[in-house]
């Protein structure tokens, strides 16, 4: 074999290990961004569980005080209603939002009952919720990050190649825009 036959092989097998290198690399990083999204979702799910849990104890707990304020209740209860944990990201963000919007009403209710407020339970209540809310907001962030990456990785070269061969298409944000609220079946009306 003549030198340059040697050399253009050398450089064509090193032209391709580079390439094999490049794309393998690529395909492990965005593997691993799918799973933080995953995990960074699995985080969050857990906290709306947790929040989901507490609305009950909290609408107990105020129930029999706020009888004048029985559509805030029914707020809170049909937001409670509406999440399921199955629902496509979308769906639950938007949940989450009338959620959240929902309990802000009720808290506002709560600061203008005395007697209300100055119970410890519902206190106590209102502090885990609002820690709950406030866990919501740093892993919706955090999932929103994961997101971006993830999509943008996939959006250019070469993961763009990758993405098309393996299928992999964008991720949606953790996010509710305020039209998206209407579409939300809760009885809420225009909460």
């Amino acid at each position: 074999m003549s030198p340059a036959v040697v050399a253009a092989l050398f450089a064509v097998s090193l032209v391709v290990a580079i390439a094999g290198y490049i794309a393998l690399a690529t395909y492990n990083a965005i593997v691993a961004l799918r799973q933080r999204i995953d995990k960074a979702w699995a985080n969050i799910d857990v906290v709306l569980k947790q929040r989901h849990d507490q609305l009950p104890n909290l609408v107990s707990a105020v129930r029999d005080l706020m009888m004048f304020e029985r559509d805030v209740l029914t707020q809170v209860t049909h937001a409670r209603a509406a999440y399921s944990p199955t629902a496509p990201i979308p769906d639950q963000a938007v949940t989450s939002d009338v959620t959240s919007s929902a309990v802000r009403s009720l808290f506002a209710v709560v600061e203008r009952y005395p007697d209300l407020k100055s119970q410890g339970n519902v206190q106590d209540l209102q502090d885990e919720i609002e820690r709950l809310e406030a866990m919501i907001a740093d892993r919706r962030e955090l999932y929103n990050d994961q997101v971006y990456r993830y999509n943008t990785a996939i959006g250019q070269v070469p993961g763009v190649l990758l993405a098309s061969v393996f299928g992999w298409k964008p991720r949606q944000f953790f996010a509710a825009e305020p039209a998206d609220f209407a579409r939300l079946d809760t009885g809420l009306g225009s909460t």
